[in-house]
């Protein structure tokens, strides 16, 4: 309890006993008058605060109507132990090395220094939990003080001053609508945020909460707008993809988390959220929304007409379209030379069946026989709704992966070499080789109907 609330606390049990005693300090009452009225207030109920008990006896309240005679309201003030902030449990040298090992290591709770400091002997009390707490309260020794003084740092108010020269990166989950299948799942929304515009540079409902549309965002802006200078954002599981760190290590752009715990850090993001939430969401009649691309187009259309066009207060009264097309200069445009397509490439090792086979997110595909056992290299764009997977192996390509057609393999001819009942099938009874190479099947069964195909079908 903070020092502020001690005080609501204190003047709330004061106007309680105040309100008790108001009617004795009435001066036409006599002393026998005053006596049975107190009699009469004790055998009242109360809810007194801060408190379990609710009656109150007359000694109680004589002594507070004595109090308030002698020294006024202020009288009627709880009163501060004076041995407030000490432990009767422990002795002070105990305190004081509870109190000093929890100083010297702020990373532990205070049960367990508590614990570590018995088992060594120099504690020999029990305590209590909430005593323990008493004592590490009222020392200013709360565990997420004493992380934040060992953190040494300070959350100060920051704004960049150039377009894109940092962007922060979020996603809100929003209400449930229903998919092209028509089952109901819930819509997120991606948002890009520019740090100094405060321009939604990239925004969409989607219903997953995955790298795939982080990466999909990042693309767009490197391609509509420029060059990116650092990227801000949470500890979400997309936002620390392996595939999308190594693409931001070939552009060269910095991908900075903020400290678990800490979203005040991303201030500008949250805020932007509450204002989608309350300008957006809530007069949004969520019934009428028929698809994913309707709930995209509806937002797209309010955050053109309404949000980039609006005075910002983070701006100085600036809408945040003004602001980016005051500072639209700065914007470093993309290298012409550099192949978004292939840096955004996805990249994942498979081994190769026996069946010249491998699977990647459920499908079969096949590849060339010389692949058959290898551990591949496979490249393929996650964005294109037909995938074109490349086969690369020991630095050399192998041409694209097909979808396996089981189907079409029926009617694949095979090698005999390669058939096990070949070899039989070509032995007589006794396992000797023919004189003759086998016959077709067709000369077989003509053979078997005795007859000669070399004297125009007539039977011998």
């Amino acid at each position: 309890m903070d020092k502020e609330q001690e005080q609501n606390k204190a003047q709330q049990i004061m106007d309680f006993r105040y309100s008790i005693i108001a009617e004795l300090l009435n001066p036409y009452l006599n002393r026998a008058e005053r006596r049975a009225l107190m009699r009469q207030k004790a055998g009242r109920r109360y809810e007194i605060p801060y408190s379990e008990r609710s009656s109150l006896s007359p000694d109680c309240i004589r002594k507070w109507y004595a109090a308030f005679q002698r020294f006024g309201k202020e009288g009627l003030r709880p009163k501060v132990r004076s041995d407030k902030g000490l432990c009767r449990a422990l002795a002070a040298e105990e305190s004081a090395a509870l109190l000093e090992y929890l100083e010297a290591h702020p990373q532990l709770t205070a049960k367990a220094v508590y614990r570590k400091l018995k088992e060594q002997g120099v504690v020999g009390s029990e305590l209590s939990k909430s005593a323990l707490s008493r004592l590490v309260v009222a020392a200013g020794l709360k565990r997420e003080e004493r992380l934040r003084d060992q953190d040494g740092r300070q959350q100060l108010k920051f704004a960049f001053k150039y377009p894109l020269e940092c962007v922060q990166a979020d996603m809100m989950h929003a209400f449930e609508l229903p998919d092209e299948r028509g089952k109901r799942r819930r819509a997120i929304l991606m948002v890009i945020l520019d740090d100094a515009t405060r321009r939604v540079v990239y925004g969409a409902f989607s219903f997953r909460e995955s790298s795939l549309e982080f990466e999909y965002g990042l693309r767009h802006v490197l391609l509509a707008h420029g060059r990116i200078g650092k990227i801000f954002c949470d500890n979400g599981s997309a936002f620390v993809s392996g595939e999308t760190l190594r693409i931001l290590s070939i552009l060269g752009i910095p991908l900075i988390h903020s400290r678990v715990g800490a979203a005040s850090s991303r201030g500008k993001v949250e805020r932007h959220f509450r204002t989608v939430r309350d300008q957006f969401l809530r007069p949004l009649d969520k019934d009428s929304v028929r698809s994913l691309a309707d709930l995209n187009a509806r937002f797209h259309t309010w955050l053109e007409s309404e949000y980039h066009r609006s005075p910002h207060r983070g701006l100085g009264g600036q809408s945040p379209l003004e602001a980016w097309l005051q500072k639209a200069h700065h914007i470093i445009r993309l290298d012409p030379t550099v192949d978004l397509d292939e840096v955004f490439r996805h990249e994942c090792r498979r081994r190769i069946y026996g069946d010249c086979t491998f699977t990647l997110d459920g499908v079969l595909y096949e590849v060339p026989a010389v692949l058959k056992g290898k551990v591949i290299k496979v490249r393929f764009n996650p964005f294109q709704s037909t995938r074109k997977l490349e086969l690369l192996y020991e630095n050399r390509s192998y041409g694209e992966a097909h979808l396996v057609d089981t189907y079409a393999n029926t009617r694949v001819k095979r090698d005999r070499r390669d058939d096990p009942a070949a070899g039989l099938r070509e032995r007589d009874p006794c396992g000797r080789p023919p004189k003759h190479p086998a016959a077709s099947p067709t000369r077989a069964a003509f053979a078997a109907s005795r007859l000669d195909l070399t004297k125009g079908g007539k039977s011998s």
